[in-house]
C-alpha cells in the first residue's frame, strides 16, 4: 500500500511534546499509547558537547567582554544559529493513516525503526528529546536535536552550527534550492522508505519539487518564528519603557520640589520659622552667653545641621536614581529600535520567500502534468539518467581539480 512521507519543521514545544500538557489536539485517553525515546535537559546537553570547548576558547581571550560565560545562553540570545532544531516526520495522513486504525500501528512500528537507527545516521545531530506521538490523528515522530560542528577555525573548536553539522555528514549545498537542509531531508525520506518497505508500505511520491519546497517551508517557518518572538519582545519592551517612563517623571516632580523651591522646601521654610527645635528662645535674665549658646544655640545649630545632612542625601540619592533610570530608558528605547528594524527585515524576507514559493508551486503542477502525459515511470527514468550524468561531470572535475 502507497503512502506519502512528510519531514516538517516542528515548534520545538518540549514540554508539548512530552505531555507535560495535553494541547486541544490531543485525546488524553490514547496518550498512554505515546513511545517517550528520550527527554533530556537541553542545557545538561549543551555542558556534554560545548563545555570542554568553552574552556578552550575564554582560555584564548585577553579580553574579558570577549569571555563567553555561558555558551546556552550566548545562543539563545545571538542571531546566527538556533539552540535547537526540531522535525516530525509522518506516515501517510489522517484519512488514509489513522492512528486508532491497525495501518496507524503498523506506522506506528514503521516509525520505531526509524527513529532507532536515527542518531547512527546523524551523529553530528544530538538528539535529546524524541516522543512518538499516537494520541492525535495520525502518527507522527517528533525529534529535537542539537546540530554541531567540531574543528571550527573560528568562535570555539566545536560550536552550534545546522549548515556545518549537516556538510560534516556530507550534504554540501550547491544552490539555493539544492543546499545542505533540502539533501539531508530527502536522505531522511529515503532511509524511511527502506524502513516502510519492511512494514507492508510503498512511498507514494507527490513529485520531485517537493524538496525544493521544503527547504523554503523551513525557511519562512524560522523567520515566521523569529518574527513572532521579536514582536513578543518589542511588546515587552515598550511595557518596560513606559514603566521607565513613569518612574522618570515621579522622580522629575521629586528632584523639582528640592531644585525649583516648590512644596518641600516651603514645608522646610516653615518649620525652620516656627519649629522651637529651630529657633533658640530670647536669653533668659541673668544667664551668661556661654550659658545660653551651650543650652539653646547649639543644639539649634546641631539640628540645622542633621536637616542640611538629609536634606543633602536625599537630594543626591534621588538624583543618582534619575540619572540611572534616563540611562536605562535610552538603552530601551534603542533596543526597542533595533529590534523594531530588524521586524521589519524578516517581514520583507518572508515576502520574497512567499513569492519564491509561488514559483515552485507553479513548477510543481508542470511536472505533475508531465507525469500525467509521459508516465510517472518513464519521468523517473529520465531523472535518473539525468543524475547520473550530473554525478558523472561532477567526478570528472574532482578528477581534474585533483592533477
Amino acid at each position: 500500500m502507497k503512502r506519502t512521507i512528510s519531514v516538517e519543521v516542528g515548534k520545538g514545544s518540549t514540554n508539548h511534546n512530552s505531555r507535560k500538557f495535553n494541547a486541544k489536539n490531543t485525546d488524553p485517553e490514547r496518550t498512554h499509547l505515546n513511545t517517550d525515546f528520550c527527554n533530556e535537559k537541553i542545557k545538561t546537553v549543551y555542558h556534554e558537547l560545548f563545555d570542554d570547548a568553552l574552556s578552550r576558547y575564554n582560555a584564548k581571550q585577553k579580553r574579558s567582554d570577549r569571555i563567553i560565560p555561558n555558551y546556552y545562553e550566548h545562543i539563545r540570545s545571538g542571531k546566527q544559529e538556533k539552540p535547537f532544531h526540531e522535525i516530525i516526520t509522518q506516515i501517510g495522513n489522517r484519512e488514509d493513516t489513522g492512528a486508532d486504525t491497525e495501518i496507524g500501528r503498523q506506522a506506528e512500528e514503521a516509525l520505531k525503526e526509524y527513529y532507532a537507527g536515527f542518531q547512527e545516521r546523524n551523529p553530528q545531530l544530538r538528539v535529546f528529546s524524541a516522543h512518538l506521538h499516537m494520541d492525535e490523528s495520525t502518527p507522527h515522530l517528533h525529534i529535537d536535536f542539537v546540530p554541531y560542528m567540531t574543528g571550527s577555525k573560528r568562535g570555539l573548536d566545536t560550536r552550534v552550527s545546522l549548515k556545518q553539522a549537516l556538510a560534516m555528514q556530507g550534504f554540501q549545498g550547491g544552490t539555493r534550492e539544492e543546499t545542505e537542509w533540502s539533501q539531508w531531508v530527502l536522505s531522511e525520506k529515503e532511509a524511511l522508505a527502506e524502513v516502510m518497505e519492511r512494514h507492508g508500505f510503498e512511498w507514494e511520491h507527490k513529485g520531485t519539487h517537493e524538496k525544493h519546497l521544503s527547504v523554503y517551508e523551513y525557511e519562512k517557518k524560522m523567520r515566521a518564528q523569529e518574527v513572532e518572538q521579536l514582536t513578543e519582545k518589542v511588546e515587552e519592551l515598550k511595557k518596560e519603557i513606559d514603566d521607565s517612563e513613569h518612574t522618570v517623571n515621579s522622580l522629575s516632580k521629586r528632584i523639582g520640589g528640592f531644585e525649583s523651591g516648590e512644596r518641600k522646601l516651603d514645608d522646610i521654610e516653615k518649620e525652620l520659622t516656627s519649629s522651637p527645635d529651630y529657633n533658640p528662645p530670647d536669653p533668659p535674665a541673668l544667664m551668661t552667653a556661654k550659658t545660653y549658646k551651650a543650652k539653646f544655640v547649639d543644639p539649634v545649630i546641631k539640628a540645622l545641621k542633621e536637616l542640611v545632612k538629609t536634606i543633602l542625601v536625599k537630594f543626591f540619592q534621588i538624583r543618582s536614581e534619575y540619572s540611572r533610570v534616563l540611562d536605562n530608558n535610552g538603552r530601551l528605547w534603542r533596543e526597542g529600535e533595533n529590534l523594531r528594524y530588524e521586524v521589519d527585515r524578516l517581514r520583507e524576507e518572508n515576502k520574497d520567500l512567499r513569492h519564491v514559493n509561488s514559483e515552485l508551486r507553479k513548477r510543481n503542477k508542470d511536472h505533475t502534468l508531465l507525469r500525467k502525459v509521459f508516465g510517472s515511470e518513464q519521468i523517473d527514468q529520465m531523472i535518473l539518467q539525468a543524475k547520473q550524468l550530473d554525478e558523472q561531470k561532477r567526478n570528472k572535475k574532482k578528477g581534474r581539480d585533483a592533477r
